[in-house]
């Protein structure tokens, strides 16, 4: 019996901005989860150097350790090992459990079917003797599992290393390869290129991933029948899910005449995309309004809609809730629907610069819908994709080739990067690629040269990104029901637009009262800019407050 997840799970979108199946993008801590699946048995294998054999009196904190223990022995010792029997009573609960080697005991005879071709398979069952056993204790309130039985003597041959991964019990699939192998499937690469693109990838020899391809094949229909199983469940519950969070939007504004929101409908009249604000949210905007950031990396996997999060930077440097938007596609259709409404949201105003995600269809709607806002695409969204893209293709020229990236980026000049750029590209052999195309096709929206001049306000900054990163994490945390998502956003817009009060303990360097005007106007971040340099001194002329202030301004910016 198959049922829909219980839990609104929110992932990383992975669909590379090339528009390709085929490619893959990284993001923080895959590089970490892909080392771990590809070195697993090199990292077993380490780790039970040391390892001593099981003895009678060894003591573990639970089962589970045990099993544990046992199974890295075994594995060292060319064999696996499965769970028997356990024995169970009121008052200890599970007390016994026996482990034994893989091929334990006997395979029971079973009745052949009458008139049908039935394939006899022979089972790796010999009544092999190697077993562990283990008693639970109760000392002084806390459980603990002793040895009471250990026996390494088999009746069959034990494997060599090479052979010993290929037991089912080792032959697990990695979550990280679990999810690339799906996205080769769905772009319609056959099982054998599937191993072949994951062997390449981890730098490996044919034949030495933790798994074998018929585990691939069985992984990959096991998983669509699935899929198909719960479509229709899936479907139901997306349509409940969206009404009740359509309803929600509506009381909520039967409450609070100042929260805004909007939604398309389909052909079968049925809630396509959705988008809201709060009254804070759209006084905030008058105030800090001028430069926004539009996040589109997140979707959820229950409802496979993109959130879109327009965030903002106050005086202090913190991200400032501005609004939200469901989509039910990554269109650009779908985004300019959602620039109109959220300008519509902010009472007509345009931001002077909006920042988003290396994303064509987002750029297309940002010109269509915003023609006089210059569009931004932060290093820090650029640099993941840049590494998953050419360090396969590149090889050991990937430290060099990264390196005349990173000062392309910086340089002052247009005229400079165009020609280092054309050389970088001769150099590297990267006149054919398509990222390296759309990397160039986007270059007046990610490198310095182009975009210096705007006002940026710090937006672009690690640190920025970082405090992001932290607030949509907080939003997305597992929900039961897109209405429980609806109240999460409500809370952490409400916490993330309060007044801050920090600003009147901020530290003055001087008695001037132009800086206390400055705490007062600016906030801590770019007051502590003034001061890291040193504007704060008696002037050398005769200015106003008001020309003293814009002198210091156009310095800092």
């Amino acid at each position: 019996m198959t049922s829909v997840p219980s839990k609104n799970i929110w992932i990383r979108r992975q669909q590379c901005p090339c528009g390709d199946w085929k490619c893959y993008v990284t993001y923080e801590g895959d590089a970490e989860e892909t080392s771990i699946s590809s070195q697993l048995v090199k990292n077993e294998s380490v780790q039970s150097e040391a390892m001593v054999a099981p003895y009678v009196g060894m003591v573990f904190k639970s089962d589970e350790d045990a099993f544990e223990y046992y199974g890295n022995f075994a594995r060292k010792n060319g064999f696996s090992i499965r769970k028997e029997r356990s024995r169970l009573s009121p008052q200890l609960g599970i007390y016994k459990r026996d482990f034994v080697c893989y091929r334990s005991g006997f395979a029971p005879l079973r009745k052949k079917p009458t008139g049908e071709h039935h394939r006899d398979r022979k089972s790796v069952r010999c009544g092999c003797d190697a077993k562990m056993y283990l008693s639970k204790e109760v000392i002084d309130g806390v459980s603990q599992w002793f040895v009471v039985q250990f026996s390494n003597v088999h009746n069959h041959e034990l494997l060599e290393d090479d052979q010993v991964r290929l037991l089912p019990a080792y032959r697990k699939i990695h979550e990280a390869d679990q999810e690339r192998i799906l996205l080769l499937s769905k772009a319609g690469f056959p099982i054998h290129r599937i191993v072949k693109v994951l062997e390449l990838e981890k730098g490996i020899q044919g034949g030495q991933l933790p798994f074998l391809e018929r585990d691939v094949r069985n992984f990959v229909q096991n998983r669509k029948k699935v899929v198909q199983e719960n479509d229709a469940l899936l479907n139901e519950k997306r349509e409940n899910d969206t009404m009740e969070l359509l309803e929600a939007c509506k009381a909520t504004k039967e409450a609070d005449q100042d929260f805004v929101y909007d939604y398309t409908v389909d052909e079968n009249d049925k809630v396509e995309n959705i988008a809201w604000s709060y009254g804070d949210s759209v006084n905030s905007y008058t105030m800090y309004g001028d430069v926004v950031y539009f996040d589109t990396t997140y979707r959820s996997i229950t409802y496979d809609m993109l959130f879109g999060a327009w965030i903002g930077i106050d005086n202090n440097g913190r991200p400032i809730f501005f609004g939200c938007v469901l989509l039910q596609d990554e269109t650009m259709r779908s985004f300019a629907w959602a620039l109109q409404t959220f300008i519509s949201f902010m009472k007509g105003r345009c931001p002077q610069t909006i920042s988003t995600d290396l994303d064509p269809g987002l750029r297309d709607a940002i010109r269509s819908e915003l023609p006089s806002t210059k569009h931004v695409m932060s290093i820090w969204n650029i640099l993941p994709k840049v590494s998953s893209w050419f360090p396969l293709q590149l090889g050991s020229q990937y430290a060099e080739f990264k390196s005349e990236f990173d000062a392309l980026y910086r340089l002052e000049s247009t005229e400079d990067f165009e020609l280092r750029w054309n050389q970088m590209v001769s150099i590297f052999g990267l006149g054919s690629d398509k990222h390296i195309t759309l990397l160039y096709s986007l270059r007046t929206s990610w490198a310095q040269s182009y975009v210096r001049g705007y006002f940026l306000a710090r937006m672009v900054t690690t640190t920025y990104s970082k405090s992001v990163d932290a607030f949509l994490k907080g939003i997305f945390s597992a929900q039961t029901s897109l209405r429980r998502f609806f109240e999460q956003v409500g809370v952490a817009a409400n916490i993330q637009n309060q007044p801050h009060q920090e600003m009147q303990h901020m530290h003055l360097k001087t008695c001037l009262p132009i800086e206390q005007h400055s705490r007062r106007l600016m906030g801590k971040v770019l007051l502590y800019g003034f001061q890291k340099m040193n504007r704060f001194t008696v002037p050398v002329r005769s200015l106003s407050l008001q020309e003293y202030y814009a002198d210091m301004l156009f310095a800092y910016l």
